[in-house]
């Protein structure tokens, strides 16, 4: 069923490339939780991790070692290649989800010495069995004497007339010579083969001993090979509940590890499915295609009706959603948008080709029913129907259709369906769940622009291609007006329809590009002032250390100066480093009225200048009063928050407070404590601060009030608002 999804959508060989990354032949469903396979790829991906080498199916393996029967060693080496792997894996210092998962994998110390005994060949170490290695050594002495044998009889003057050439050939496992015919005359061999060409493989008699020796002595080896392969599988057996663990999870890090390495190859992201309705698809881009258009689409209503011209792109966006969403069910990457949103679907139902069939008797329109009667059944599903209409007459259809696609979204169902008629679009769009979006051609290179616009209809341009396949003018033109004018005022509405849009369209597109472009002047400008902060405070700090370096020479010629001359070099040169220091930074800023600027972590707008002093009305109300050389320009406009009455609310400064609270006090500590408050407040250029006092007997209320009356600084003070105390606080004016 994957399989044929996957062909009707178009991404069977990109399923394909993907499966090639696999280190052994499998299906690209992952199987278990979604969430815990997402999380433990992105981590993956977080590692240059290599890919497991090429490992053979061990499902028979494990059957046969439940069984307690052996297994071969190539089948032992695949098993100790899966271990090699996972514990190369946990050599990494991993964290989170995949570290406690690759901590649940325990390689037994046993389990380490089978895999000790193999080389990256598999073959069976040399030191690891003595009788395999005292067997191999006599194998290799016969070969070599065999060897000695053959190069001496191809030597020789009697038989080099018939040598086709002096090497020795291995033909079928045995070590030979190439000769033409007629070599029976000077020496007796036997024929193992013969070429194309029609020179004969011989085997000389005085080796032929020694091969009947070289053979009993490798069927010695293979049964002492078979002793080996038995004593490991008695180990496997008893190990069998882990083997048959490490050999699904080697799977499934197969899975993580060849999306991982399948996406950096092809720039794809992993799209995660979500429980949304505010679905959107952003630049995809279909795999199947070369050069494909970026396709942007908001998936946020149940029935997506896509309309427009026949060839004009409408089943390719049909498909390039359902690949969307397939591709996201199996967690496999793709082209597109970070920002793209994919729902989580229970089915994905395709009806995309002509169910007509002669040989069941059945047609096309029969066959989108017969379809249908199954759909009705699904629900929480995606369905993705091409060329719903197809067979039967449009009106009919289109009132059916109306009916099975709103029985189908009551189900909960997602459903996207491609037509050319302009009758179910009509009667969907009354459905406030209906998206409609129409294909836009372009008539006058007669191409698709694969460009959709959403909420209208697309023209079918039926009588456009008529003419343009020279069907004459003057048939053309009465079929006009059987079809009638009213329906081609309509066909020309929907034409203006698109334009309007398409200009809309470009308009917001350049006005996002002026947006764009602003936005990067701002960022390179910013960029700017750093790289010449990042410059004064490099030379300030060649100016600071020139300053230190004239100090200690002052130092040093001290001996042979008097007091005063030294002193007088001392304050010249302090005076030079605070010349220094005012010269580099210092930036004259001309402030005028109604510039808003910025005052430690406060904020607002000047209204008066008055020298080197400014007052400001800050954004919570307060008036300051600052120096010039403690501000600076901030461009950001103020906005008023839309519930909130401000009368007196600012943030808390670098030193100092607006506000006081005094609760709970005895009345010396409060006053002590007013007394300083007051003093900070005055030195911070604040004009009106808060004291709260609370309601309570009253006592600390007539201690502030009675303070306050005697400040010298204070000119007036009020109770405060409701919201900011009422009578339980007072607003100290200076």
């Amino acid at each position: 069923m994957k399989t044929d999804i996957f062909d009707k959508l178009d991404i069977k060989n990109y399923i394909n490339n993907l499966q090639k990354l696999f280190a052994r032949e499998k299906s690209v469903d992952i199987g278990g939780d979604i969430q815990t396979h997402y999380k433990l790829i992105k981590q993956i991906s977080e590692y240059e991790f290599k890919p497991a080498k090429t490992v053979t199916n061990l499902d028979d393996s494990l059957k046969r070692l439940e069984k307690k029967a052996n297994i071969g060693l190539i089948y032992i080496y695949e098993f100790v290649k899966i271990i090699e792997y996972f514990d190369y894996l946990k050599s990494f210092n991993t964290k989170n989800e995949l570290k406690q998962w690759l901590d649940k994998i325990i390689i037994l110390s046993n389990i380490y010495d089978i895999v000790a005994m193999f080389d990256n060949k598999g073959q069976i170490k040399q030191n690891k069995n003595e009788d395999l290695d005292a067997i191999n050594h006599e194998i290799k002495i016969l070969k070599n004497k065999q060897k000695e044998i053959l190069s001496y009889i191809a030597s020789k003057k009697s038989i080099s007339i018939y040598m086709v050439d002096r090497s020795l050939y291995l033909v079928h496992g045995v070590q030979c010579l190439m000769v033409r015919g007629g070599f029976s005359k000077v020496i007796k061999a036997k024929v193992i083969d013969r070429t194309a060409a029609g020179f004969f493989y011989i085997l000389p008699k005085e080796v032929q001993n020694i091969n009947i020796t070289l053979d009993d002595t490798i069927e010695e080896k293979e049964q002492i090979l078979y002793q080996i392969c038995k004593d490991i599988s008695i180990k496997f057996f008893e190990n069998l509940e882990f083997l048959t663990y490490i050999n699904k999870e080697f799977d499934r890090f197969d899975h993580y590890i060849s999306r991982v390495l399948f996406a950096k190859s092809n720039n794809s992201l992993f799209i995660l499915p979500q429980h949304t309705k505010n679905q959107q698809l952003i630049n995809f881009k279909h795999p199947a295609l070369n050069n494909p258009t970026a396709i942007d689409i908001k998936l946020d209503k149940n029935i997506i009706i896509i309309t427009g011209v026949n060839a004009g792109g409408k089943t390719m966006l049909l498909k390039s959603i359902l690949s969307a969403v397939v591709l996201s069910k199996h967690l496999i990457p793709y082209q597109c948008h970070s920002s793209s949103v994919i729902g989580e679907f229970k089915h994905i139902r395709t009806v995309l080709d002509d169910p007509q069939d002669v040989k069941n008797d059945i047609s096309t329109f029969a066959g989108r029913m017969l379809h249908f009667s199954k759909l009705l059944k699904l629900q929480n599903s995606l369905i993705g129907v091409d060329e719903i209409e197809l067979g039967t007459d449009s009106d009919e259809a289109s009132a059916l259709f109306k009916v099975l696609l709103d029985k189908l979204e009551h189900s909960n169902n997602k459903i996207i369906v491609t037509t050319h008629h302009k009758r179910l679009a009509q009667l969907m769009a009354k459905n406030p769940q209906t998206k409609l979006i129409a294909a836009i051609y372009d008539e006058k290179n007669q191409i698709p622009t694969y460009k959709f616009l959403d909420g209208t209809i697309g023209k079918s341009y039926a009588f456009e291609t008529a003419l343009r396949y020279h069907i004459p003018q003057y048939l053309v033109q009465e079929a006009i007006k059987i079809y009638g004018s009213d329906k081609e005022n309509l066909n020309t509405l929907i034409t203006k329809s698109e334009n309007l849009q398409l200009q809309k369209q470009q308009q917001v597109n350049n006005l996002q590009d002026e947006i764009n472009k602003y936005k990067k002047l701002n960022q390179d400008t910013t960029s700017k002032h750093q790289d010449m902060d990042d410059e004064l405070a490099q030379e300030k700090q060649k100016l600071s250390q020139k300053y230190h370096d004239i100090i200690d020479k002052l130092k040093l010629i001290s001996k042979n100066s008097t007091q005063a001359n030294i002193h007088q070099a001392i304050n010249e040169a302090q005076k030079n480093h605070k010349d220094i220091n005012r010269k580099i930074f210092s930036k004259k800023i001309d402030f005028d009225i109604g510039q808003r600027v910025k005052y430690g972590n406060i904020k607002g707008k000047i209204i008066s200048l008055k020298g080197k002093k400014v007052k400001i009305l800050c954004d919570s109300g307060i008036n300051m009063t600052i120096d010039t050389n403690k501000l600076i320009l901030y461009n950001t406009p103020y906005i008023k928050p839309k519930k909130q009455q401000i009368v007196f609310n600012i943030q808390k400064p670098k030193t100092g407070f607006v506000k006081l609270d005094l609760h709970g006090q005895r009345a010396d500590e409060a006053t002590a404590n007013l007394d300083k408050f007051l003093s900070d407040s005055l030195l911070n250029g604040f004009e009106q601060v808060l004291v709260y006092h609370g309601i309570g007997e009253g006592k600390l209320s007539k201690v502030v009030k009675e303070f306050l009356c005697i400040h010298p600084k204070v000119v007036n003070f009020s109770d405060a608002p409701q919201h900011l105390g009422g009578y339980g606080a007072k607003i100290v004016e200076f």
